[in-house]
């Protein structure tokens, strides 16, 4: 697959992640009027397919008033809060509107890139031993 192609592919599911964001829960005009706030927490990883992970991430948001709507993937879940909880925020030793729980997307991307540029540079490198060993 091409670099183009991967881009490609890479946006169009992002675009069908967010269409499934806005689809899957629909804000009622009484959620608006008690003044809900939401927001969706990311992991790069994966993470949340882990139990424990996700109880641990919950369980930090619930600190700052966010309670679980509901969970799209393992990459995913959607939280609310009163907007009166917001009072509160300045006590926390995190940022209440954190969208990303571990390492954020642009950093593992780069992590990949590494590993692979890594492992071509060790593939390469034993090519070149290989080719100039006496035979």
């Amino acid at each position: 697959m091409s670099a183009g192609a991967a881009a490609r592919a890479a946006a169009a599911r992002a675009a069908a992640e967010r269409n499934e964001e806005e689809e899957m829960t629909r804000y009622t005009p009484k959620d608006i009027a008690e003044n809900w706030e939401f927001k969706i927490l990311r992991s790069a990883t994966g993470a949340f397919r882990d139990p424990d992970v996700l109880r641990t991430a919950l369980d930090a948001e619930q600190r700052a008033g966010w309670t679980l709507v509901e969970k799209f993937d393992d990459a995913r879940v959607r939280l609310k809060r009163s907007a009166s909880a917001r009072a509160g925020d300045a006590s926390l030793n995190f940022d209440p509107y954190r969208t990303w729980v571990g390492m954020k997307l642009s950093v593992y991307a780069m992590l990949i890139v590494f590993v692979v540029a890594g492992v071509a540079a060790a593939a390469g490198f034993v090519a070149y031993i290989v080719a100039a060993r006496p035979r």
